[in-house]
């Protein structure tokens, strides 16, 4: 299907462009979001004539997300979950959880613009790339953590998840030298 697209659209086009996607595409995604509309004659003309009111209304947007942009850029934001000893979480951290913790800081995210490939199921720190607008992208860190005093720790460089767990052949041979020492028999 070909479609004019409304505004830019990552790895597809730029506004205004006729491009051919998949129908599917063109249907559950591009249509009903008001980002393209089917290239017929008469939209190609309507385009036309609302071109500049629609560059207009980009370039606000865009503006808009650039001073977002500013309160977001650099930002660390943590995250408590509940982990095991080695730093699984006993969940995940989405994108959702994500813009909850960003919008108690004041300001206002929608899941969809955290662009998270997978979900976090890691202590530590991540970086996450937050979409405001086509052309306007911020990478944030989110410190995921046990407690506020272990996410102060990882602040500071100290690896929280990497902690060295003691195999049950370490506890072997670990009381086998002490009871060498004390001069019994090991078994």
């Amino acid at each position: 299907m070909q479609v004019i697209l409304l505004e830019r659209v990552p790895k597809l086009g730029q506004m205004g462009e006729t491009v051919r996607v998949k129908d599917g595409f063109a249907r559950n995604f591009l249509l009903p979001r008001g980002k393209a509309l089917r290239a017929t004659e008469a939209n190609k003309k309507r385009f036309e004539n609302q071109r500049s009111e629609l560059e207009a209304r980009n370039l606000d947007r865009r503006k808009d997300a650039e001073k977002v942009l500013g309160k977001l850029e650099g930002k660390t934001y943590t995250v408590i979950r509940q982990a095991g000893e080695a730093g699984q979480l006993y969940g995940s951290v989405s994108p959702r959880d994500i813009a909850e913790t960003i919008g108690k800081s004041g300001v206002k995210l929608d899941r969809s613009q955290v662009a998270l490939s997978n979900p976090i199921k890691m202590l530590g720190l991540h970086a996450v790339p937050i979409v405001l607008h086509p052309e306007v992208e911020v990478t944030v860190t989110i410190n995921v953590a046990r407690s506020p005093e272990e996410a102060e720790r990882q602040l500071k460089g100290e690896v929280i998840a990497a902690r060295e767990e003691t195999s049950m052949d370490d506890l072997g041979l670990e009381v086998g030298a002490a009871l060498a020492e004390a001069g019994g028999d090991e078994r």
